[in-house]
């Protein structure tokens, strides 16, 4: 039944996000108090496996055009952590870095060309070299026990012995090439584009190695005007509901509402204060007949009605059923507003008839102590109930003001930056979003198999983004100038702070008996407390100005 305005206005919360569904990457996950949707995660080191497969992808480079280039050197004594050890490398790497303003690829890109001096590559030969050594299991050699390198080598293949030594190079060195773009690379977008055959023939021939990098960088923001977020002034509009005066003694009359039975009316009409059922029809009135429609949305069977909630329906519908009699049916033309929730029926004249099924009144004992119990166990005193319920309102109304806000700034965020958003991040903010839509569905409705396939279709996604294109749009700008202010103002939060919230974070996944990355999770802890201490210095430095409606 659409009579209900539904005015309660969405605010910014910190509600757990939904894990993602398998139309999604499968490391997503999702945290408590989760605060922005989609922050681009920059990384300032790769990770790698261990393990002696190969697991380095390699792809053939894609880039056409002529750029200007600008070179570096990443000093050898520079550290990256490799696991839990710094990993030093003897010698320096030279590395071109290389901007690609190539627009047809998704993301603002960067290309490196690394060369790694034959000094590095010998040391991670004897790396390889020793740890044959250990695995290696030669007949005539005790475990263990030094073995001749022509033998290993014999042994083992030499041509498997060069695989492994270069892929031993890439992973060393990867991280330090990277430091060039430390901050602005998202996360898990690195791609050597060097053919693993062209490698294979540089090393055989010089012993020393170069290869290519591409990685995908976080797009670059401008304020408009510069360094708008510094002044911000911000109008919150409250809704008059989260008042917690009025919320207060709203809950006390609906508890007290609860204690007194319900009784049917035999000798009067509908009144202020009954609870009546109804069965409701509406049709559109236009003076050409022939367009006369029925209105689906305001027809309902058996609708309880609790006269005191006459201002959340439409206005005048209250008015003109007052009086009406079980088993009576009236009719009358009513308005939609144009302020009503849902766009087609705004300014819509439609003609109601409404049959009164049942009538109740309510046998309420008086408000006084000696219901206080019941109101709410463990009070003595009406008056006692009254003020724990004002405190819980206020703590309510504190927490709703303050996430209002926050979502105010957010909002005047988005306006005053300007970006070119890639479109892959487009289509991971708005795949996230759909996931978060699906699960709360399901846990709503149970969906099948075969319905969550449907809606989980390419089609259905495509749908979706470009429906909530600009809300999508919106998120994404707002995450960007959070992580951009997050920098400029040098914040920071503390590590205690960080070590707790993950530890939080991962008992919640243990108690739900969710999966979990522990280096994820971390990162979208850390998201969560920087985007925390953003909002915290906007309000300290905005102009907040709060208006009830």
């Amino acid at each position: 039944m659409e009579l209900c305005s539904g005015s309660f206005r969405t605010i910014l919360n910190f509600n757990p996000s939904p894990p993602r569904l398998s139309l999604l990457s499968s490391n997503s996950l999702s945290l408590r108090n989760s605060f922005l949707h989609c922050k681009p995660r920059t990384s300032n080191s790769l990770r790698h496996s261990s393990s002696s497969s190969r697991q380095i992808q390699l792809f053939q480079p894609s880039l056409h055009r002529r750029h200007n280039s600008r070179r570096l050197t990443v000093s050898a004594s520079s550290s990256v952590a490799v696991g839990t050890e710094e990993d030093r490398l003897p010698a320096d790497l030279n590395v071109t870095e290389t901007e690609n303003p190539n627009s047809s690829v998704e993301f603002d890109t960067v290309k490196l060309h690394v060369e790694v001096p034959s000094l590095v590559c010998e040391d991670c030969y004897k790396r390889v070299i020793a740890e044959f050594t250990k695995q290696a299991k030669i007949p005539g050699f005790r475990p263990g026990k030094k073995v001749p390198e022509s033998i290993l080598i014999n042994y083992v293949g030499k041509k498997n012995v060069q695989k492994a030594t270069i892929e031993s190079i890439l992973r060393r060195t990867l991280s330090h090439a990277m430091l060039s773009v430390s901050g602005k690379a998202l996360q898990d977008s690195v791609r050597i584009v060097t053919r693993f055959s062209e490698l294979e023939e540089t090393y055989s021939s010089l012993g020393s190695l170069r290869y290519d990098v591409i990685v995908d960088v976080a797009p670059e923001i401008k304020w408009n005007p510069e360094n708008a977020y510094k002044n911000m002034k911000i109008v919150v509009e409250i809704d008059s509901e989260i008042d917690a005066h009025i919320a207060s003694e709203q809950e006390l009359r609906r508890r007290h509402k609860s204690t007194g039975p319900l009784k049917i009316v035999t000798d009067r009409g509908l009144q202020i204060g009954d609870v009546v059922v109804l069965d409701i029809s509406a049709k559109t009135i236009d003076q050409d007949e022939s367009n006369i429609k029925d209105i689906p949305s305001a027809e309902s069977k058996g609708f309880n009605f609790d006269t005191e909630d006459g201002d959340k329906v439409l206005p005048g519908f209250l008015d003109s059923i007052i009086g009406i009699c079980a088993g009576e049916t009236k009719s009358f033309p009513l308005v939609f507003p144009e302020t009503w929730k849902q766009e087609s029926l705004r300014g819509i004249h439609a003609q109601f008839t409404v049959e009164c099924k049942e009538l109740f009144y309510r046998d309420l004992p008086e408000l006084n102590d000696s219901i206080a119990d019941k109101l709410l166990p463990g009070c003595t005193t009406v008056e006692q109930v009254k003020e724990i319920l004002l405190q819980k309102f206020q703590e309510v109304e504190k927490t709703a003001r303050e996430q209002a806000t926050d979502n105010a700034i957010l909002d005047q965020l988005s306006k005053m930056v300007e970006v070119d958003i890639p479109q892959s991040l487009f289509e991971e903010q708005g795949r996230q979003l759909y996931g978060a839509s699906l699960l709360e569905i399901q846990a709503n409705v149970k969906l099948n198999e075969q319905q969550l396939a449907s809606l989980s279709s390419p089609k259905a996604v495509n749908e979706y983004l470009e429906h909530q294109k600009d809300n999508i749009t919106r998120l994404i700008k707002q995450n960007l100038a959070v992580g951009d202010i997050y920098r400029r103002e040098n914040l920071q939060f503390s590590t205690d702070d960080l070590v707790k919230e993950v530890e939080n974070s991962i008992a919640e996944f243990k108690r739900q008996n969710q999966e979990y990355d522990e280096e994820r999770v971390k990162d979208q802890v850390q998201e969560i407390l920087e985007g925390a201490k953003v909002l915290e210095w906007l309000r300290e430095h905005a102009e907040i100005q709060y208006i009830t409606r």
